[in-house]
Order: structure tokens, then sequence, then C-alpha cells
């Protein structure tokens, strides 16, 4: 079996691992990182999420490298597309015009774009990637990680990692297991965290949000492009949740924010609507005329939630039954849409509704990978709670601001409906911070969390697993890690010393890594 030795080891490519790999190697460390996929940027990429955000992030958040990030995405269509002369002019260009995010764009062009900021690093030897490759197993000595062995997905083939640091990126946290950390799955309970949202029983570590196998369309009125008939379909069809106003196929759907019925469009009369420019990926009024049949748009919508099961802490081929399961809930609405959907002109299905895998790097048409809201969690020295960032537990104030604080972040708690049965929860937040202390695992020294897998609860969760929060969470673990090699400190020597926890945050700081929020600005 193959060795190699690194400073760090990232393993999974998250957005977040990205991110860690990114200030990593900006620190002169050598780095290696492995992904599953095949692409790079987790939810950005290969799960066909364009980014959800805040509305202050072109001026007052994120870092500034995920401030690179972004405008390399914007110089990518500037550079390489045809954009109208008005288009190439606009500073902050929405290439998709989604009103997620005010720069919505296809996957594709956002691996490039992360590729070209890893691209030197590769270049001098201080980046290895390996794709299409797995943690398969590690080797520990007490409160050490000693290595990870990863195993490539195609051809079998091992290779063991040692390194100084060790950094889960993958969206399940799927080193945890490997390494016999403590960790927290699903949904606490209101006696174990006194938060308003948590369970009223007893904890239900499988009670997780829904995953969604998204997939990219475009529409050509004159053309048909039906799928054929998912296996599956009648089930899906006629599939009925108790919490749900009706068919799961339907265009009647609960409100995220209040869970009341609500009826949701694709198309209007002027061929735009609500789902449609949801999170549109790219529009086509942008572009010289006529280069682009249709806008594209990436569907991540109520209908293709799968909350059926989990994708991991399950047996194999539970997980395969689930991750099946929701590629088949996609491609029934997919098929749905394009036959019996009832149309804004009074007529049944959209034939013209044609699957774009080829933004999403896949022949089959759905992203490469599903899309992940929910990790299993560290342990954390310190663990955020509903309370630290609810607005309606802090009337009139600030977010609980942490002396410890790593960097910024702004979403409301957005809660999917749930494996355990439970439908959207939606609590409003303040601007918040994140804490070191909620990066610190309680018992291993040189294991990072590195994106949605920090100190959360299931509540929190859905307020930190956002793209820059995520990305913030990634660069500061990449850095922490290099600045212990340097120092000869741990992570949590920094975390119980108010001294070396200032000077951490001002090497941070120095490297335009926003701590608080600067309010006289909002």
């Amino acid at each position: 079996m193959r060795e190699y030795n690194f400073d760090i080891a990232i393993i999974g490519g998250s957005l977040g691992g990205c991110a860690a790999a990114l200030s990593a190697c900006e620190y002169g460390k050598k780095v290696i990182m492995t992904e599953e996929s095949l692409w790079i940027g987790g939810q950005l990429t290969s799960q066909a999420v364009p980014p959800d955000e805040n509305q202050w992030i072109e001026n007052l958040c994120g870092t500034e490298s995920y401030h690179r990030l972004r405008q390399n995405i914007r110089n990518y269509y500037k550079n390489h597309y045809p954009l109208t002369d008005e288009a190439r002019n606009i500073e902050y260009l929405n290439p998709g015009g989604g009103f997620v995010s005010p720069i919505c764009h296809e996957p594709i062009v956002a691996h490039e774009a992360l590729r070209q900021l890893l691209l030197p690093y590769i270049s001098n030897g201080l980046l290895s990637i390996f794709t299409d490759t797995v943690p398969f197993s590690a080797r520990t000595d007490g409160n050490c990680i000693q290595s990870v062995t990863v195993k490539e997905k195609l051809s079998g083939d091992t290779c063991e990692i040692t390194a100084e640091y060790f950094l889960d990126a993958t969206d399940c946290g799927d080193l945890l297991p490997l390494i016999g950390a403590d960790y927290v799955t699903g949904s606490e309970s209101i006696s174990q965290t006194g938060e308003p949202h948590a369970l009223a029983g007893a904890a239900n570590p499988k009670d997780m949000q829904a995953t969604t196998w998204c997939f990219a369309m475009d529409y050509v009125k004159d053309e048909d492009f039906t799928i054929s008939k998912p296996e599956d379909y009648d089930f899906w069809k006629n599939y009925r949740a108790d919490f749900w106003v009706g068919s799961l196929l339907s265009f009647d759907t609960c409100d995220s924010r209040n869970c009341k019925p609500r009826r949701l469009t694709v198309f209007d009369e002027e061929d735009s609507g609500f789902l449609w420019n949801y999170r549109k990926i790219l529009d086509k009024k942008l572009f010289r005329s006529g280069f682009y049949q249709s806008d594209i748009t990436s569907v991540n919508w109520p209908m293709n939630d799968y909350w059926l099961g989990n994708l991991y802490d399950e047996p194999e081929k539970t997980v395969k039954k689930h991750m099946d399961g929701a590629r088949s809930l996609s491609l029934s609405l997919l098929y749905w849409l394009q036959t019996e959907a009832p149309t804004h002109d009074g007529k049944s299905g959209y034939p013209g509704f044609r699957l774009r895998g080829d933004v999403n790097g896949t022949k089959d048409g759905l992203a490469m990978r599903p899309y992940i809201r929910e990790s299993r969690r560290i342990k954390a020295e310190y663990t955020i709670l509903e309370q630290d960032i609810s607005a309606e537990w802090n009337p009139g104030k600030k977010a609980q601001r942490y002396p410890d604080s790593v960097g910024i972040g702004a979403y409301f708690i957005d809660l999917h409906p749930s494996t355990g049965g439970r439908n959207y929860i939606y609590v409003p937040t303040l601007p918040f911070t994140i804490p070191l202390g909620a990066m610190i695992e309680r018992r291993f020294d040189n294991l990072i969390p590195s994106c949605k897998n920090i100190g959360t609860t299931h509540i929190t969760n859905g307020a930190y697993r956002l793209h820059p929060v995520e990305w913030n969470i990634g660069e500061t673990a990449g850095w922490l890690a290099a600045y212990c090699m340097e120092h000869k400190m741990t992570p949590r020597s920094i975390y119980y010393s108010r001294t070396k926890c200032t000077d951490f945050q001002n090497s941070l700081i120095r490297r335009n890594v926003p701590l608080y929020w600067d309010e006289s600005r909002m």
C-alpha cells in the first residue's frame, strides 16, 4: 500500500474543504485533499446548489478569499462568455438572475473558479487533490489521529495518509466514526439544549433534514424532451406525508416560514415564475441575442426534498435504498412536470423541459451528489444554541457575541422537512459570529471540523450550513491547523488561553477574515 505524508490532510473536498486547502497552502503548508466526487466544491458544485447568501454579502459579510471566489465566477463569465456589453459592465453581475443569491451561476463555472484559486498551489507542489476517493479506515493513538487510509472508488486502490493535522471536510462528517470520535446526529431534545424548537420528548438521532438530489433544466417550448417514466413514478405520484398539504408531486406545498398551504408556479404568462426564477443559474437575456435557447434553472424545490430516510449511519443496503430513492424522486418530479403538471395556460405538462446534465458534469442530468443539509456534528467545547442567535430571544439586541469569534455569518434558521416527520422550522435570527469553541472537538487534539460538522445543534445547523459560513469555517480550520504547526500549539490550547486566542484572532484579521459585524454600516 502506498504511503503519503503531508503537513495537513483534508478529508473531503466540500466547499469548506476547498477554503481550508487554500488558507493552509497560503500559510505555506503541504496539503492533501481527498474528495468522494469527481468535482471539488460540495454544495456549490457537485451538489448543484447556487449560493444561499444574505443581504450584506457584497460589502459587509464574507472573508476576502470568499469574495475572490465570487469575483472569479463573475470574471469567468466576463472573460469567456458572450455577454452583452451592458451585462459585461455590471459590477455585481448575477449570471443566472436567480433571486436566492446575487451571484447565481452554473456549477461547472463554480468548479472552474475554485480550481483557479487552488491551481497555483497544485503547480508549486504544496497541494495534492485526490478525487473519486473516500476515507476507508484510520489509526489513532490516544487523543491523536496517526493516519487515514483512503480508497479510490473506481480502482479500489488504497493509500495511507499521515499528517500532523486532519481536517474533516466531508459533507456527512465521515471521518468521525472512522476515528471513534463521539458525535451527534439528528435532533436534540428541549431537556438537553433548552431550545424552543428542539424536540419536546426524547432526542432522536435519526431525525435529520431532508436531502435533495438537484438537477438543472432549461425549457424549449416547441420540443419534447420527455424522459422515460421512472420505475417508482406511481409511488411518488400517490405519496402523501401526514405533515404535508397533499401530494408531493404538486404545486400545492407548505410555506417554509409558517407551514401553511401555499401554491407555487413554475411559469406565468411571461414564461417566468417563482420556481423558475428561484435558483435560475443562467439568464439568457444577459448574453448575445440567440446564443441561448432558454434560461437554465437548478431544481432544488419543495417537491424533491427526500425525507424517507438518511444517507449515513445506516447499513450500506439502506443507504443505497435512500440514495436511489432521492434520485427517483427527482426524476419523477421531472417526469410529472413534463407530462402531468398543470400549466399556466390551462394545459398539462411541459415536455420542453430538458435535463442539462452538462452544466452539472454528468451524463444522466442529475447533480453528481445529493445535497446534504445536515452532517454528523462533533461534540464540541462549545455548542451553538438557538438562544444564541434567535431574534426572538434577543429582541432589539445583538446575537451572542463570542469572545473567541473566528468569523461571521447571517442566515435565518431554515430547517427543511425531516426524516422524523417534522415540517419546516423557520426562526428569524440576528447576524451572528462563529465561535472557535464550536470547532474544538472534545477528545482529539489534531482533528478540526471544516464544514457543516462543527458544534451546532439540529436547530442552529439550519443557519450555519450555508455557503459563506461553511467557507469561513473551512478557511479558519485550514489557517488554524497551519498556525498551530507554526507556533507548536494545539487548537485546544488556543481556545483555553485568552492571550493565545487573541493572537490567533489577530492573524485572521490580518488575513481579512472579519470577526465581528460592523453594525455602523448595517
